[in-house]
């Protein structure tokens, strides 16, 4: 591939006036995502759980007046979903770009987890980005002006962690289900990116108080698991005070801009951390040297192995390499 003819079409390059659904936007990632929506002349319907947090979120993006619009939702629930769609097309007249920011974390690891925690976690934060895209990628294609699609996922999607075994597993879904969404919308203007953050100031630590009693049964950390819980915790006490106590957490209206740059550019993977590069090489590092060596290669296999090559990552190495380096 000629990395000088590739230029990647961008459908929401120009976001002014365009409207967006923000899933979980009423805190933290989505909250910052919104501002950063509203900021740059967007429309934005936020979807909320928690009514507190909803009216705290209204006023915070209060001089936004009628382009800031809140609705109640659990991702969980399809018809709700749908609805929330029609609300936001009936208020703003379509939708332009989804946001499946929505999202819970179990702190548990998967060795001790129960059937609940994975139920909710699942039902969540995997078949909740499903429920979006079933609800909301119709209107998108209905009005003919292009899209967008972003799903949040996390670093935790990309390294697994002995901590978050449950959350971790999710959020490797969303990154395979984005990544196979942007293969099939390749040609349909509409464009879909994933979003991995790192350490960001959110409240997915109390994301409990969601949590639906019928999915209340939780597990239990065994002693190995506590043992890595307070060496984690050790490490993240020792990093705040080797560095004086600067709050080392980004500001979620940071992340929303590198979320709304990611989408004017169709970034297929928004990072925001660059201090998580070593531990990718890492996991990539991993999976090449686990590659068979020396063994004996099939002519037939080779070229049904060639179809698996998805040309969506050569594109999205040359799109990176013809933008050089760049900090949204």
């Amino acid at each position: 591939m000629d990395d000088g003819d590739v230029r990647i079409k961008a459908p929401m390059s120009d976001v002014t006036g365009k409207v967006a659904i923000v899933t979980g936007g009423d805190s933290g990632i989505g909250l910052g995502i919104a501002r950063a929506f509203i900021h740059a002349g967007m429309n934005v319907a936020i979807t909320y759980r928690s009514e507190k947090h909803a009216e705290d979120a209204m006023k915070v993006m209060g001089g936004a007046g009628d382009r800031v619009h809140a609705i109640a939702l659990d991702v969980m629930d399809r018809a709700a979903f749908a609805a929330a769609a029609e609300e936001a097309k009936r208020v703003f007249g379509r939708v332009h770009v989804l946001v499946n920011n929505a999202g819970v974390w179990p702190k548990i690891a998967l060795s001790n987890a129960s059937y609940d925690d994975w139920d909710w976690c699942f039902g969540v934060n995997v078949t909740g980005v499903f429920n979006g895209i079933h609800a909301i990628l119709p209107h998108i294609k209905s009005h003919g002006e292009g899209g967008h699609i972003v799903s949040t996922a996390s670093i935790g999607g990309l390294v697994a962690h002995p901590l978050w075994g449950v959350y971790s597993a999710s959020k490797f879904a969303v990154i395979g289900m984005m990544e196979a969404l942007r293969s099939e919308l390749v040609n349909c203007n509409i464009g879909v990116s994933v979003f991995c953050p790192g350490d960001v100031k959110s409240n997915i630590g109390q994301c409990d108080r969601n949590r639906p009693s019928a999915l209340g049964e939780r597990g239990e950390p065994d002693t190995a698991q506590m043992e890595s819980i307070n060496t984690f915790a050790d490490a993240v006490r020792k990093a705040i005070f080797e560095t004086r106590g600067v709050r080392f957490m980004m500001d979620p209206l940071e992340a929303g801009e590198r979320v709304l740059g990611g989408i004017r550019n169709n970034d297929l993977h928004i990072l925001s951390h660059p201090e998580y590069e070593q531990a990718i090489r890492d996991r990539n590092d991993a999976l090449l040297a686990a590659v068979p060596r020396g063994a004996e290669v099939h002519p037939a296999r080779v070229a049904i192995a060639s179809i698996a090559r998805n040309p969506i990552y050569l594109e999205q190495i040359a799109h990176r390499h013809n933008q050089g380096t760049r900090v949204v």
